[in-house]
């Protein structure tokens, strides 16, 4: 009867029940003890806090920093080359600059690019609708500043600067230049704002993968210290972020730009300030950060300051691929919370209460959060077993459920790749080619799809001569060929037996493909080279047949029919020994 009863009760109670029944039991317990445990129990509470409040600001710096990588990425994606002058590109920079500050416009309102001829492009953002491009040509000029409205607005001249600005002077150009990867400068301080500042620079190369320029991107940190200076850890705790050299960033108890003897500005140091919590604070934890490894972070400490007073603190670090290193420190004195004996009892039952709601609701959040991805997955198995085999898992986690969905995106993974070739199979090419086409019919600018299809010349008798064992081989060195034939966005599958096709995008028009399908030409008449079989002095070449969305059908099926029949015309062309230099493309019935 128990066991009927627990299978007819949804997952959710059975997890919830005893969940909840536990912490109940817990906080009586903590009330009958209070007494006795009230110290040791405040104590408890106040490391949690501090790991919590620590935690939160590690978890604020990230997301303050993490849409920078993204704002260059958009502004110069990886591996798209630079031109030799911006002009050349002008028009295409400016639209992605439009849209790289569009994406985290606080703190990322402002993206800028500079190369080795000594040109410059900078784009701030001044509102959703209005952006001052800062431009120019010529090393020797100054840079002319034009304000816009829109994506496509018209360029209206503002002013030209009266200083000389030549961004291969800069820091940001200088580590962009040096590092291969983003980099991060050092935070410095915007005399404009008085506010500080960090600018990620990555480098970008030319069309011969030579260094050309350095995109970058500043973030301000004015939210970040805002963020900081509004936590409320305890009447008299504090919380900073600050360098490892001692260089404030944010903090809640000074500033974190001060007035130099000569009337400038200046960082503040954090062992020079004026408030005794957060000298000594970092006075000790820029020793212990020394010693202890990321892998132990965060942590709470105690120390006392130099008038005997116990400090509760708690540390966490900072850091990215990127060169990010920040620590993050949460300090209170022991005083805070800790008061004669009654009032730890009372302090005790009251936080007992607090702590068993707060676990109650973590739990509930978590058993949400474990049920949705578990229902997540099930729509997910329900979609392959559809035909899906495009379905994106999208859950992201460590554990047993991660696990799970990981062996999904496997499964998904091998329904979609041919076993021998490793390349997309027939299933995963016609969902692939379906999505290309309807993007392509949705896109104003009226762009083709070219599909190849290619059957391979002398493969049955290799096969019937060599063995099948050869013949594997050969097919998997010619995949590999593909492969690495066209564009890495362009999807190279195996159809079927001897058969592979080729989609591309953004095909502009039948020359192009054409073009395409010459130089793959090319590649499959090469003598085989895989070391098992160079020996034999083989070679395949293929028949290729090419289609053309929307020109020779507006389905995936329709496409590969018309390839098929063209491929087939070319091999009778061949056969007949006629001239291939041109490709043919039958004409639709």
């Amino acid at each position: 009867m128990p066991t009927r009863l627990l299978q007819s009760i949804s997952l959710r109670l059975v997890l919830i029940v005893p969940y909840v029944l536990l912490l109940v039991g817990l906080a009586v317990a903590l009330g009958v003890l209070s007494y006795s445990a009230g110290s040791r129990a405040l104590s408890t509470v106040s490391g949690q806090l501090l790991l919590e409040t620590v935690g939160r600001i590690t978890q604020a710096v990230d997301r303050h920093v993490v849409g920078s990588s993204a704002v260059l990425e958009s502004a110069f994606p990886e591996g798209m080359p630079a031109p030799p002058t911006i002009e050349q590109d002008f028009h295409d920079i400016r639209n992605r600059f439009w849209v790289a500050t569009s994406i985290h416009t606080d703190p990322n309102d402002y993206v800028y690019y500079g190369n080795e001829a000594g040109q410059g492009l900078g784009l701030y953002r001044r509102s959703s609708e209005e952006v001052e491009l800062r431009m120019k040509l010529r090393a020797d000029e100054h840079r002319a500043i034009y304000r816009y409205q829109g994506v496509d607005g018209h360029l209206e001249f503002v002013r030209r600067e009266t200083t000389l600005f030549d961004p291969r002077t800069r820091p940001w150009y200088a580590n962009g230049k040096t590092t291969d990867g983003h980099t991060w400068t050092s935070v410095y301080i915007d005399f404009g704002t008085l506010q500080l500042v960090a600018t990620r620079a990555r480098r970008v190369l030319g069309p011969d993968n030579e260094f050309a320029g350095v995109v970058a991107t500043d973030v301000a940190l004015k939210a970040l210290n805002d963020f900081v200076g509004r936590l409320k850890v305890s009447p008299n705790g504090i919380a900073f972020i600050v360098e490892p050299d001692g260089n404030l960033i944010a903090s809640s108890a000074s500033a974190n730009v001060v007035v130099l003897p000569d009337g400038s500005y200046g960082r503040l140091q954090a062992a020079e300030s004026d408030h005794p919590l957060l000298k000594a604070s970092y006075l000790t934890v820029r020793d212990r950060i020394a010693v202890v490894s990321d892998e132990k972070l965060p942590r709470v400490f105690e120390f006392f300051d130099p008038e005997g007073n116990q400090i509760h603190a708690a540390i966490d670090r900072v850091r990215d691929a990127a060169g990010l290193d920040w620590v993050t420190v949460v300090a209170m004195p022991a005083s805070d919370f800790l008061g004669d004996v009654i009032e730890n009892v009372r302090r005790t039952v009251v936080l007992a209460t607090i702590a068993v709601m707060v676990a109650v609701a973590i739990g509930l959040g978590i058993l949400s959060w474990v049920s949705r991805d578990l229902r997540s997955l099930a729509a997910v198995a329900s979609r392959i077993g559809d035909g899906d085999l495009e379905t994106p898992v999208g859950i992201v986690r460590r554990d047993e459920i991660g696990e799970l969905a990981r062996s999904f995106e496997r499964m998904q993974d091998r329904l979609r790749t041919d076993r021998l070739t490793g390349l997309a199979n027939r299933e995963a090419l016609l969902q692939q080619l379906q999505r290309r086409i309807e993007h392509a019919r949705n896109d104003r600018r009226n762009p083709h799809v070219g599909v190849l299809f290619i059957d391979l010349n002398r493969f049955k008798s290799i096969n019937d001569n060599h063995g099948h064992e050869i013949g594997d081989q050969v097919l998997q060195e010619i995949a590999n060929r593909l492969a690495h034939s066209v564009r890495a966005e362009d999807l190279v599958a195996r159809y079927a037996g001897d058969e592979f096709v080729i989609v591309t995008d953004n095909v502009t028009d039948r020359p192009a493909l054409d073009q395409v399908r010459l130089h793959v030409e090319a590649v499959l008449r090469a003598p085989l080279t895989t070391p098992q079989i160079a020996g034999l002095g083989l070679s395949v070449g293929g028949a290729i047949g090419g289609a053309l969305y929307p020109d020779d059908g507006d389905s995936p099926e329709s496409l590969l029919r018309h390839a098929d029949h063209a491929m087939y015309a070319d091999k009778l062309d061949r056969r007949r020994s006629e001239p291939s230099g041109v490709v043919r493309f039958p004409q639709r019935p």
